[in-house]
């Protein structure tokens, strides 16, 4: 791409500063575009890289920037960044140009580089022409202000004009003060001028929007000491206070805060200003704007919450048919051992423990399912004791040789009130967390211990557990800790954490009324911090496993099995033969239903599963009732569509992975 020289003009001195558009864009053809669609505003100057603009930036002044953020060399957010860094420039708007990056990231971060505006491509020209025109007019009217102001100084100094043309002069610019009142009037904000030495800060003026955004009048700001600091919400006071302290410093100030306004709620307020130097012996005072952006931010929020749901829905119908697959292999390939060899005791607790295990990864699965769907969880009276034992079981295997586990689970009066496989998961989470964080080896400190807060953290409750869980790793960058709860936000190597483990146990303890607190120093560890509510009513008493029976009897003989995971088909195979049932499987719904085409083979029963290569499970069944209409049929699923499932739901019963013993009997009875 060849190189496209600025036109620049030189401005004559004493003349009036003609608008110009600064256009950026690394593709000629999409400044030949813009230009023809902005001509009729003002002179556009076009440029084809970050460099060449802030060149053209130091020949002239501009009404407007129009930068595309995706350049090579120096991309539009360093352009901006480097522009807003010279006084000259600072407050030129920019409008940022892209095609691409319309999510909540990218967009909080070219407002943060001094954007005020984004067009994306391809640009609608109207739409363009409607934003650009709002700073071509306003930097028209600046230098006409600015113009009929050098106007009237020439009439004061030389004396020598006639009476008329110095009453013309004035009333040319009170219609542009007039006009100037009116557009900010019509603006969603409050202008204001503050004297320099402020106690208490008070504005000596305020535009007439102030009562339509606070509801307060500006009597009401000059009749009460400390008016504005007094309703600062709490939480926001110290640092806003500082930010004003700083102000005094810098000559200028951005910050952002909940205000209290008249009718008791509180507003999110972005208020700037900057240092006017005052004229002819005048004192300094501060200009600024004081912008009401809560719906901003309340837009903010649900976005990132629904963004949040949608990424943990995705994530979880993507992995749960594979998970349940495997877990569907362990669970029957466990009762398989069971049933066909003789196991000592110390093989029936290791088998225990990889039931639980398995079980608990089911439940992981079913959890995620219910946390994306916002189901509510089921709190009971758990034991501390007897959670540090079970979840010693479930880590043990994983630890390796190097990293140990110090307990620390005394005996307690009161017991935990939480789901208590959420809660399992939650520890488990947190000791790996630990163990990755030491890489080396090490010791993880997990200690229960029964507090009571000074202040209830929910519901009144002021009795809680304390769960701490430290390990002597790493530790986290200060400026990563509040980042590390974030869904999706890891700070392992790539395919070494999801970054939903951490977020998941900060979900359960908010949504149990309790709090989850980190404290970490680099190079020295890590301590998580749970607190959760406890109750004096002891944990239920699990009852005991019912011996097994010898099978009910069936009510099929032969079952044609299919499903595409040659692990499921095999354990899957082996427990029905085991209830004494003929069995041939198939891998997918194409040979099962050219099975059925062959050999005329009568099958008592059609197993198939649902997510498969080629026809799924419902279509496999259809195809198999139009060759045999009296064949019964179930469908298996390790995760499937409610959606797909709901239109065969009422005539064919599903059977979901994994699999259990007396299910898979009801099915076959």
């Amino acid at each position: 791409m060849g190189d496209v020289q600025p036109l620049i003009r030189p401005v004559t001195a004493g003349e009036p500063a003609k608008a110009r558009i600064l256009l950026v864009d690394d593709d000629e053809r999409n400044l030949l575009a813009l230009s023809e669609v902005l001509d009729d505003l003002a002179e556009v100057v076009t440029v084809t890289s970050g460099r060449e603009a802030l060149r053209a930036l130091l020949k002239g002044d501009f009404a407007v920037i129009l930068l595309d953020v995706f350049m090579p060399g120096m991309d539009g957010y360093e352009t901006a960044g480097l522009i807003r860094e010279r006084d000259q420039t600072a407050r030129i708007p920019i409008i940022f140009l892209s095609a691409v990056n319309k999510e909540t990231e990218h967009l909080m971060r070219g407002y943060a580089m001094g954007a005020v505006d984004y067009v994306f491509k391809p640009v609608d020209p109207l739409i363009l022409k409607s934003k650009v025109s709002v700073f071509v007019d306003l930097y028209a009217m600046r230098a006409q202000v600015e113009e009929k102001s050098r106007a009237e100084q020439a009439l004061l100094d030389a004396a020598l004009q006639a009476n008329s043309e110095k009453l013309l002069a004035e009333r040319e610019l009170r219609l542009a003060e007039q006009r100037q009142a009116a557009i900010v009037t019509s603006l969603p904000l409050v202008l204001y001028l503050e004297p320099l030495e402020y106690q208490p800060r008070r504005p000596s003026f305020v535009s007439g929007n102030l009562a339509a955004v606070t509801g307060y009048e500006l009597a009401s700001v000059h009749g009460e000491d400390e008016f504005w600091e007094n309703r600062i919400h709490p939480d926001d006071r110290q640092r806003v206070l500082a930010a004003i302290e700083e102000r005094s410093r810098t000559g200028s100030w951005s910050v952002q805060y909940r205000w209290q306004c008249s009718d008791g709620s509180f507003r999110h307020f972005h208020d700037q200003a900057v240092l006017l130097p005052g004229l002819d012996g005048a004192q300094a005072e501060y200009a600024g704007s004081l912008a009401d952006i809560s719906d901003r931010r309340e837009l903010e929020i649900q976005l990132i919450q629904a963004q949040k749901m949608d990424a943990i829905g995705q994530l979880t119908g993507g992995i749960a048919h594979d998970f349940n697959n495997l877990l569907s292999s362990v669970l029957g390939g466990l009762h398989l051992l069971e049933r066909r060899i003789e196991l000592g005791e110390r093989d029936k607790l290791i088998v225990d423990q990889m039931r639980h295990a398995a079980e608990q990864g089911a439940e992981l699965v079913r959890r995620m399912m219910a946390f994306a769907r916002k189901q509510d969880l089921a709190p009971t009276s758990v034991d501390p004791a007897q959670l540090c034992q079970s979840v010693a079981g479930l880590v043990a295997p994983t630890l390796g040789g190097t990293v140990t586990v110090d307990w620390a689970c005394p005996d307690t009066k009161s017991c935990l009130f939480v789901d208590q496989s959420q809660m399992e998961l939650a520890l488990v989470n947190l000791i790996l967390n630990a163990r990755d964080a030491m890489p080396g080896g090490g010791t993880v400190e997990v200690r229960i211990e029964e507090i009571q807060q000074d202040e209830p953290l929910a519901q009144g409750e002021t009795h809680y557990l304390r769960i701490c869980v430290s390990d002597h790793g790493q530790g986290i960058a200060p400026e990563l800790v509040d980042r590390i709860t974030e869904p999706f936000f890891t700070t392992k190597e790539a395919g070494k954490g999801t970054g939903l483990g951490l977020s998941m146990v900060v979900g359960f303890v908010q949504q149990s009324g309790g709090k989850l607190m980190i404290d970490s120093e680099q190079g020295k560890g890590t301590t998580v911090e749970v607190l959760l509510p406890s109750t004096p009513q002891p944990a239920a008493v699990k009852p005991a496993a019912k011996p097994r029976g010898t099978p009910s009897t069936l009510g099929v003989k032969s079952v044609l099995l299919v499903d595409d995971d040659l692990a499921v088909r095999t354990v899957l195979g082996e427990q029905l033969r085991d209830l004494g049932v003929d069995v041939e499987a198939v891998g997918d719904g194409a040979s099962a239903i050219d099975l059925l085409k062959a050999n005329g083979a009568d099958y008592d029963l059609l197993l198939s599963d649902f997510a498969m290569p080629g026809m799924n499970g419902v279509e496999t069944i259809l195809s198999a009732l139009k060759e045999r209409p009296q064949m019964r049929t179930v469908l298996l699923t390790g995760y499937a569509d409610e959606d797909a499932l709901a239109a065969i739901r009422e005539s064919i019963p599903v059977l979901r992975k994994p699999v259990d013993m007396s299910e898979l009997r009801r099915a076959l009875a």
